[in-house]
């Protein structure tokens, strides 16, 4: 069974209640929202850049860099992974063409 993104966001919960000293993520986490947005940044632009050299082996790291850094910025936001999910489910009910298309005639 692979891996998922519920079972790495348990992971993440469990060491958010440990000592920042013991923990990265705990360690983000109480540097506060503005040093995880940032750091899953740095990870976003890494990640762009393994894509667009060709780079197949960054790009996997990288990739779970920025799931990893996601993850934390959503937990100290203090946004549930499940309303994401649920987003994203929302989503899949019409074509990314037709969503978008009506997320556009919101910002008018």
């Amino acid at each position: 069974m692979p891996f998922t993104l519920e079972q790495l966001n348990a992971r993440l919960i469990e060491r958010a209640k440990a000592a920042p000293s013991e923990s990265y993520t705990a360690k983000l986490l109480d540097k506060g929202v503005e040093k995880c947005a940032q750091k899953l940044g740095e990870e976003a632009v890494e990640a762009a850049i393994a894509a667009v050299t060709h780079n197949r082996e960054g790009l996997i790291g990288e990739a779970g860099d920025v799931l990893y850094h996601l993850l934390v910025t959503l937990m100290a936001a203090g946004v549930d992974l499940d309303a994401v999910m649920a987003e994203l489910e929302k989503r899949t009910a019409q074509s990314g063409l037709a969503e978008k298309a009506a997320r556009q005639g919101d910002d008018q």
